[in-house]
């Protein structure tokens, strides 16, 4: 049969960067960044030149403009989504 649960085994919540799980496992959701409009210029600048950015870019985009790489990361992923979505339409 299975030990009991010793004290300092219980689970911890769980932090990651998106998703943060609290004790009865009820998902929080960080809340939605709001970027400024010097960030999201120099996004959409660097979206103009590529679509994707390399580690090294990505986390030197990210210092610049005072970014997680994580946010830097998915503002790419939703904006090729977006733009993909776009040209679909004509």
């Amino acid at each position: 049969a299975p030990f009991p649960p010793q004290e300092h085994e219980k689970p911890m919540p769980i932090t990651n960067g998106e998703l943060r799980i609290s004790g009865k496992g009820k998902k929080l959701r960080k809340p939605r960044t709001i970027y400024s409009s010097l960030q999201l210029q120099a996004l959409n600048q660097r979206f103009q030149q590529t679509q994707y950015l390399a580690l090294p870019e990505r986390a030197e985009l990210a210092a610049q403009l005072g970014l997680t790489q994580t946010q830097v990361k998915i503002w790419f992923q939703n904006k090729r989504s977006k733009y993909k979505k776009i040209m679909k339409q004509g």
